[in-house]
């Protein structure tokens, strides 16, 4: 048997020398290694061979197999690269024709912003959370510790579905959403659009970007919450920014307050775009997060604190790029965004 291998392997090398297409080398290898091919009618002798011999001769069999595949793997590899150079040539195109140029789009400034301000908080040890549009009233209001009677949840301010359903008019019921799945303590953001029924100005827009933070963990203070807000705005607008914090009310959070920037243009020392006051406009709110919103949540207020916080999207773009008017963000006026 080992002679009538040796006598297959070199039957094979010499007619594959002369093998000139695919189709030729597909029925060399059928003759040689296919089902009925010499190498199976060989073999078939092995029940002849005593039970020591067959091992060896197995072995010895496989290793001439291995071999001629490999023989026509690269004989297949080269006919087959011959085939597309010759393939190429037949079917060349003359690709130095002059053609007009592209025109690249880029990223809109808001989302700009947003994928600045995610890559910031993750550096932070942030999680970066995501959730829906359409939101529930619970959600939305009632785990958030919204009184029955707040304006906010009046048919004038908010878009309903119905009696359980709206669109909603904060990133925050993501928050609810995240404690109740991951409980404490945690660390996450989450930025989206937000909905609510305000009349188109300057600086409004019934449609408006948030974005939204929440810390939960034992022995949270204020001062972790000014903390975190006084690196995240410097880290936006540089280190000679000041900060000022005026109390305020938002029913989810007690202490509540909200955040003034000194003016990006004049840098505190008062100017027309900021009425000579030297601050911005009213960048966020932000508290610490009130006992009945982590006890709704199933998170034991003895034992944890927490902080959140929330600035508008829109108006951090606005005063990033200079832009006087929110309705420019929207109006995808071609001219108006090239700038950016």
């Amino acid at each position: 048997m080992i002679e009538e291998l040796k006598k297959l392997k070199d039957d094979f090398m010499a007619e594959l020398e002369n093998i000139t297409s695919i189709s030729e080398l597909e029925n060399l290898k059928v003759k040689f290694l296919g089902k009925k091919g010499k190498l199976t009618e060989i073999l078939k002798n092995m029940g002849k061979l005593s039970a020591e011999e067959r091992p060896k001769m197995g072995k010895i069999a496989n290793e001439v197999r291995d071999i001629l595949n490999a023989e026509v793997d690269e004989i297949e590899n080269n006919l087959r690269e011959k085939e597309l150079n010759e393939k190429m040539k037949e079917e060349y195109i003359d690709i130095t024709l002059p053609i007009k140029s592209a025109n690249y789009g880029h990223l809109h400034p808001l989302k700009e912003t947003i994928y600045e301000l995610e890559e910031l908080f993750e550096s932070m040890g942030f999680m970066v959370l995501d959730g829906p549009e359409i939101e529930t009233v619970e959600n939305n209001f009632d785990l958030l510790n919204t009184p029955d009677d707040h304006p906010s949840r009046d048919l004038t301010d908010t878009f309903y579905f119905d009696e359980t359903h709206l669109l909603r008019s904060q990133t925050s019921p993501v928050q609810i959403r995240a404690m109740k799945k991951y409980g404490a303590p945690i660390k996450m953001v989450s930025a989206g659009r937000t909905f609510r029924t305000d009349e188109v100005d300057d600086t409004h827009s019934p449609m408006f970007h948030q974005i939204e933070g929440l810390v939960v963990d034992k022995n949270i203070t204020l001062g972790n919450l000014k903390s975190t807000i006084d690196t995240v705005l410097k880290r936006l607008f540089g280190d000679e920014l000041e900060t000022r914090y005026r109390p305020h009310y938002f029913p989810f959070t007690e202490p509540s307050l909200e955040v003034d920037a000194t003016c990006a243009f004049c840098k505190g020392k008062g100017c027309e775009k900021c009425n000579h006051t030297g601050w911005s406009m009213e960048l966020m709110g932000c508290g610490m997060v009130h006992p009945n919103v982590l006890r709704n949540c199933g998170i034991d207020p003895e034992v944890y604190q927490g902080f959140a916080f929330g600035m508008g999207i829109d108006r951090l773009t606005m005063v990033r790029c200079e832009i006087n008017n929110i309705r420019l963000l929207y109006d995808n006026d071609k001219k108006f965004l090239e700038q950016f």
